[in-house]
């Protein structure tokens, strides 16, 4: 905001109503008053007893204004207060545009150099198919971040057709690995199940393996190590099964372990423009697990230091060898 709109900042307007309403009522009071006491004393030449006259009326008068200023400043702070949030999702917003279309162009940029490329120099084979292999890379890129929009828009707007299969989650985490496993390579991930249980559930396994992706993705984006690491184990808890994915990443301040669920946002970029990615991510990791009747929470010994996502689904009664008897 430029220096010559300081006037417009949001809580200088909010204090300055709060003084005017403050201001007006001691006016009023005051008038009310100097008024009370004139008519007191009109009262007392006519010899009719002013206590009897006015009492009832100051006390009902106070009650009143009271009510109505409560009414006026509940209505200013609840202005102040969604005024605060839409500027904050406006920001938001922005970041994301301004992320989202880096994201768009960065790979669009390369396919063109690289098509430039075949175009003016005859290429060796194994160049070609290099740079092939390149392309093939940032359109894969591109098509992930075009998907992740779609799928946001139609989980959102509940419509999205997912059928709903009972799935032994454990097994279901090894196939999506395996499914992908050359996303990951240069990166050590390991799934851990001490019970050597089966954990059956009812799950959409398209929007699982979204979730699944996203978590993959954003533990071995956000790492800084020489290799990144992913450590998956299945727990259970009380009536719970934690899933824990466990990375050797960038960490959390323990701050944004709430916020970084929330659409567009990212740890303490909100107005960087710079910021990686486009803050959708877990935002959608955390609606398909509402989806399917559990949570996320996640978890961090600070900077540098990795981070531990959690996805909490409510289990029944689990039967002898591990099978699940019901999960609604």
């Amino acid at each position: 905001m430029s220096q010559s709109k300081w006037f417009l900042h949001p809580i200088l307007i909010f204090i300055s109503s709060i003084a005017a309403v403050a201001l007006s009522l001691t006016l009023y009071i005051y008038w009310y008053v100097e008024v009370r006491t004139g008519l007191k004393s009109v009262l007392e030449r006519a010899n009719l007893d002013s206590d009897q006259v006015l009492t009832s009326h100051t006390w009902m008068v106070i009650l009143v204004l009271s009510i109505l200023v409560g009414i006026i400043l509940m209505g200013i702070f609840i202005i102040f207060v969604y005024n605060q949030k839409t500027l904050q999702l406006y920001r938001l917003q922005r970041n994301f545009i301004n992320n989202f279309t880096h994201e768009l162009k960065t790979p669009v940029t390369s396919l063109k150099l690289y098509l430039e490329t075949f175009r003016t120099y005859e290429l060796p084979r194994e160049d070609q198919l290099k740079y092939i292999g390149y392309m093939v890379q940032d359109a894969d890129r591109l098509t992930h971040n075009i998907n992740r929009i779609l799928d946001l828009a139609k989980i959102e707007s509940k419509t999205y057709e997912g059928k709903f299969v009972r799935e032994d989650l454990v097994q279901e985490l090894e196939r999506f690995y395996e499914k992908y496993r050359r996303l990951f390579d240069g990166c050590e991930i390991h799934i851990h199940n001490p019970s050597g249980r089966s954990f059956l559930y009812r799950i959409s396994p398209a929007l699982f393996e979204i979730l699944l992706m996203n978590l993959f993705t954003n533990a071995i984006k956000y790492n800084e190590s020489e290799v990144p690491c992913l450590d998956i184990t299945f727990k259970t808890k009380g009536r719970g099964l934690y899933i824990r994915f466990e990375d050797n990443g960038i960490g959390l301040p323990q701050s944004e372990f709430r916020k970084i669920f929330k659409k567009f946002y990212q740890i303490g970029r909100s107005e960087d423009m710079s910021a990686k990615g486009t803050g959708l991510g877990l935002h959608l990791v955390e609606s398909i697990a509402r989806i399917h009747k559990g949570k996320m929470t996640a978890e961090s010994k600070g900077s540098g230091k990795g981070s531990v996502f959690s996805l909490i689904l409510p289990l029944k009664k689990l039967r002898p060898e591990g099978k699940e008897e019901s999960d609604e």
